[in-house]
């Protein structure tokens, strides 16, 4: 649908990359741009008018038994059985003032759904029921019918949790390794034994969900192909259907910040070596790369159906609703969470607050950022570029009643000119060296509306 309207586009020209891993473009905007909201529109309004049988529903669950050194997730560490008792109770009523307000407007539909984190099997098996009963009873979404996800660590994918899971539906498993060596798991601020990682592997591919992934990291002190390698292998000895390849980053008020200087040529060109080296050798595997961090296996549920898998690192159009702390709901006009931190005193602070908040303010958004369309342009252009499908740009003709190209000129070029894009027909597509630096592409395309909102945000 294009709008009659007169759509003004930020002509700025940007920066040269000089990095390849300028920021991890996970959503658009960053929860950084996010503002806490003067007037607080009504769920009820947010929604009218918006498409109600295709919804997405994502709960945060903010909660892990540590803390990576490369985390600025949104998360606690060893919250006591009070706090996730109360928590879930608080969450129960957000959900039940989220589901008036979406049935104001029509009969919601679930059609995917995933738990996040956090670490959602920090929960207890008994928790995770309470869990999954909010989803079903309260929002109305059927996990025995949709795909839905779970993310799991190796100390948490106990025996008890993984049966809550199985029994319930969840489709897809993902398990944070990151290391299978020892010693890159401890200079990664991840202390863990490649011996309770194997019993946490053996008791998912027992389970037999459709879809496991892996999660490894690249970029450690001390890594190397060769120790890559060994990774690499002990992930595909599992077969899962899915391995995703992080970059590590360094991050403010993360472990690894405060222990490390990690910066300059040296460390880009160990992750890039690194990456390229695990890119073709899980092509080689019989993988196929769906993003920079992707890889799914040929002949799996994770390619035959890549579409409906999974609530993907770039799917936020408009249709998610999320629910617990840190989570964001997209609507067409307004995107929305709570309140973000990092820090471990503001986190804490957060989550009580939010278990305190009286059940009336659920039914307002609060922290929020206004989407216009020169915004819901530049998050078609993330959500499908940094994608190994491409662009297709009839789609984004039919939808803006322009071409991308005439919208950000100088973006385009400038990928274009560094070998990192080409056309196919009606697609734009990444070169292998332009996923290479799809952490850096992505913030080209950034409003300066965005940018500006970024560098006030105080770090907290």
């Amino acid at each position: 649908m294009t709008s009659s309207v007169p759509v003004h586009i930020s002509r700025s020209v940007p920066d040269e990359p000089t990095t390849p891993y300028k920021q991890y473009v996970y959503a658009y905007p960053h929860q950084k741009a996010y503002r806490l909201g003067e007037k607080r529109p009504l769920l009820s309004d947010l929604w009218a008018g918006e498409r109600l049988d295709s919804l997405s529903l994502y709960v945060h669950i903010p909660f892990c038994e540590m803390r990576c050194g490369f985390c600025n997730l949104f998360t606690r560490t060893g919250a006591p059985e009070e706090v996730t008792r109360n928590f879930l109770g608080t969450l129960e009523r957000q959900a039940r003032v989220t589901r008036e307000a979406l049935e104001a407007n029509g009969a919601p539909g679930f059609t995917l759904a995933a738990f996040g984190g956090g670490t959602p099997t920090y929960l207890t098996a008994d928790e995770l029921v309470q869990l999954c009963d909010i989803c079903e009873n309260v929002m109305g979404a059927d996990l025995k019918a949709v795909p839905w996800s779970v993310e799991t660590s190796p100390a948490t994918a106990t025996a008890d949790r993984i049966a809550v899971l199985s029994e319930r539906g969840a489709t897809r498993l993902s398990i944070g390794v990151q290391s299978f060596i020892d010693k890159e798991a401890r200079a990664a601020v991840r202390p863990q034994k490649r011996e309770e990682v194997e019993a946490a592997l053996g008791r998912l591919k027992e389970a037999a969900f459709p879809i496991l992934n892996i999660d490894l990291i690249y970029g450690i002190d001390g890594q190397t192909e060769q120790s890559f390698k060994v990774s690499l292998d002990a992930a595909l000895s599992w077969e899962p259907e899915e391995i995703y390849l992080y970059p590590l980053y360094v991050r403010p008020l993360t472990g690894l910040m405060a222990r490390h200087d990690k910066s300059g040529e040296l460390w880009d060109e160990q992750r890039l070596r690194l990456y390229r080296y695990g890119r073709e050798y899980l092509l080689a595997a019989g993988y196929r790369q769906t993003s920079m961090r992707v890889f799914s296996r040929i002949g799996t549920a994770a390619v035959d159906g890549a579409d409906d898998s999974n609530i993907s690192e770039y799917n936020q159009q408009a249709g998610m609703v999320g629910l617990g702390v840190g989570a964001r709901s997209f609507t067409t006009d307004l995107h929305y969470t709570t309140d973000y931190a990092v820090a471990v005193p503001e986190v804490r602070r957060i989550i009580d607050d939010y278990i305190a908040t009286p059940t009336e303010e659920f039914r307002r958004a609060q922290w929020s950022f206004r989407m216009d369309d020169d915004e819901r342009r530049r998050m078609l252009i993330l959500h499908m570029l940094l994608e190994a499908d491409g662009m297709n740009v009839d789609r984004y003709k039919q939808q803006f009643g322009t071409l991308p190209q005439e919208d950000f000129p100088a973006q385009f070029a400038l990928v274009t000119e560094r070998g990192w894009l080409t056309q196919d027909g009606g697609v734009l597509r990444l070169t292998p060296e332009g996923m290479a630096w799809a952490d850096a592409i992505g913030p080209l395309f950034f409003s300066p509306r965005v940018n500006d909102a970024m560098s006030s945000y105080q770090d907290r």
